[in-house]
């Protein structure tokens, strides 16, 4: 699943597409490249973004949709009902919820749902909650959101642990040592980690440099059983998994 930000102010410079043309331009490159959707955001969740209304979130997403929809399958990150309506109604088939809130939505449109876990968004920068135990905590909360999805008559649903939204680096690397449980459970799991801050916290690289951490993180998501990669990297993301399946496949 590529990633297009159709935001000026995304945690990542060089994934900002704010016009419509940059945006539909880079989502056809995504799905030439061989991804399987492209989840289109017009809400920046990194840490400390400035909130934007849901009129200006729908002016950035839904033109963008409505052209993405014609080249593959194109799912909305949104937390706001409207913009999740909207962007079904120009086509989208996914709602990739960063709430844990818009099940009943999904359930209503009957399209596709991804259950993420965030403690706070847009993220607060530097603060992290305590878990009783991050992996079971959250496993719980993506799990129960995803069966009320079903229940809702959503098409689809798949668990996202929400790398990076209010969990510390090392609560990260935990939940990425916890995926073949989660992979194990009764949902497909969708995973996010390409670029985050967390990678830093562990390469000591900046986020334009993150390239091979993120490409690091795919051999044991797909050892795990992972269905789904949100990257923001196509082309060197399909290549690794190439390799991984020719070797292991």
């Amino acid at each position: 699943m590529g990633i297009v930000n159709a935001t000026p102010d995304s945690f990542w410079a060089k994934s900002r597409f704010e016009t419509l043309e940059r945006a539909v331009s880079a989502g056809r490159q995504m799905f030439d490249s061989g991804a399987w959707a492209v989840d289109i955001g017009g809400e920046s969740t990194r840490p400390d973004a400035d909130p934007v209304s849901v009129a200006e979130e729908l002016a950035r997403v839904i033109p963008v949709v409505a052209e993405l929809v014609r080249f593959g399958v194109a799912s909305v990150d949104t937390r706001h009902a409207e913009v999740a309506e909207a962007a079904v109604d120009a086509g989208a088939r996914i709602v990739n919820d960063v709430s844990g809130k818009l099940y009943e939505v999904a359930g209503r449109l009957g399209v596709g749902y991804v259950s993420m876990h965030s403690h706070t968004v847009p993220v607060v920068a530097g603060v992290y909650p305590s878990y009783g135990d991050v992996c079971t905590d959250i496993t719980a909360f993506v799990t129960d959101t995803a069966h009320a999805a079903v229940d809702s008559g959503a098409s689809r649903v798949w668990v996202d642990p929400g790398i990076g939204f209010g969990k510390s680096p090392a609560d990260n690397v935990r939940l990425l040592r916890h995926l073949p449980q989660l992979c194990g459970g009764p949902f497909p799991v969708l995973l996010g980690a390409s670029r985050k801050s967390f990678l830093g916290a562990v390469t000591g690289r900046d986020v334009d440099n993150r390239l091979a951490a993120s490409l690091a993180v795919i051999g044991p998501a797909w050892s795990a059983g992972v269905d789904v990669i949100r990257v923001h990297d196509v082309p060197e993301t399909i290549d690794t998994i190439a390799m991984l399946n020719t070797i292991w496949g």
